[in-house]
Formats: C-alpha cells, structure tokens, sequence
C-alpha cells in the first residue's frame, strides 16, 4: 500500500518529541503500516490472534487461509464450528467467527459505513459483537481504518514494552515483571496508566508511536 498521508509527518514530530520513539522510527524507517485493506479479514485475523501467542496466531492464521483461501463473510457464516475447530480455534472461538461472519451478512455490520464514524462509534458497532472488545476493535480502527491516534492499551506487548524501553524493566510506576514473572494485574493496570499518561506527548499520532513499538518487538512488522 502506499505511504499513509500523516505517516511522515508523524514521523516528525514524534522524533522530535520522544528520544526514544525516534531511535525507533530512524531503525525502522523503511518499514510501515500496512493491512489487508478487508474489513472482515481484518476482524477475522484478530479474533484468531487474541490472547494467544504471536506464533500460535500465525499457525492458526495459516490453517484457516489454507481452508478458505479468501475468507468471505457468506463462507464464515455457513461453516461449521467443528470444521473451524480443527484449524485450531477454540470452540468459543469458532463461535464468534461464525457469529460475526452473520452480521456482516445481514448488514449489521457494514464496514462501508465505519469510514463516516468516528472512532467511538466504529468501536461501539464492533464491541456489539459477541467476542470483540476494545482491542480487536483498535486492530479495526490502525489496521484497516489506519486512523492515526490510536492507543490500544489492552495490547500486553505494547505495555510491557513500552515499559522495558522507558524504563528497562525497572520497579517503578511502570510495574515491573523481573525474572520473567507474569505481571499481575495491579502492575499491569499501572503500566497501562502510566502508559496512557505518557502517550499524551504522542497525539495525534499514537497509532504511529504504538506501530514503532510494535515493530521493534518482532522480526516482521505486524499486519492485521
């Protein structure tokens, strides 16, 4: 796809404002943000990738699109949640897809439409959905509406990693998670509300702060 008409400016200005973001952005700066330009696709993908690992998404990503080469909302909607099962999904899973796969169907979802909402009402439709929450929503709204100030701040490896750049992993308001413990919940809420505070410097473009983190984290960028 081509270059988002805010992606340099952003650039820009977010190097301009936070070191350590423009470390970021100098490393990577051949790369961008880029989706599948399908609405239901991308719903799909990250349905499939909540709270599982990166790898096991891909793994099961990859069974799916070789079932259904072009994933369709008619083909989702007729299929079988066994069917769905055996690509790895679970079964609460297979029942969101197939659920949401309807409302695209019926038209009570109509991707069409998200171009004249705001991103409170795209997350509203969406989170009407049986199994989407705000995360999947934000994947929505960077990876297929590209709207440019996004914070998902229900995204782990977001917080936890903004958290280890800021502070290297440090006990402090970002929470800590040394020795590789799992974060509980009260040092994650910190770290999300630290992170919340310290995004302000972000906007209007916290989806292209939130993406250079992301990159950092994986060898390829993240697409939805």
């Amino acid at each position: 796809m081509s270059v988002l008409p805010y992606w340099e400016r952003a650039c820009r200005e977010l190097t301009e404002r936070d070191e350590t973001l423009g470390a970021l952005i100098a490393e990577h700066a051949g790369d961008r943000l880029r989706g599948s330009g399908d609405g239901f696709r991308t719903l799909l993908n990250a349905v499939v990738g909540q709270q599982i690992s990166v790898a096991a998404a891909a793994g099961i990503w990859a069974r799916l699109i070789e079932a259904f080469p072009a994933p369709s909302p008619a083909q989702l909607a007729a299929a079988d949640p066994s069917e769905l099962r055996e690509l790895g999904l679970s079964w609460r899973k297979a029942e969101y897809v197939i659920g949401m796969a309807e409302a695209f169907v019926s038209g009570a979802v109509d991707p069409a439409r998200w171009a004249t909402y705001d991103d409170r009402a795209v997350r509203a439709e969406l989170t009407e959905l049986r199994g989407v929450g705000r995360w999947t929503a934000d994947m929505i709204l960077i990876f297929y509406l590209h709207r440019p100030d996004v914070l998902p701040l229900g995204d782990l490896g977001l917080v936890n990693a903004a958290a280890r750049l800021y502070y290297a992993g440090g006990s402090d308001a970002a929470g800590s998670d040394a020795a590789g413990e799992r974060v509980d919940r009260r040092s994650l809420r910190a770290r999300q509300s630290w992170l919340e505070a310290h995004a302000e410097r972000w906007r209007p473009w916290r989806t292209v702060a939130t993406w250079y983190i992301w990159r950092d984290l994986d060898a390829e960028p993240v697409v939805y």
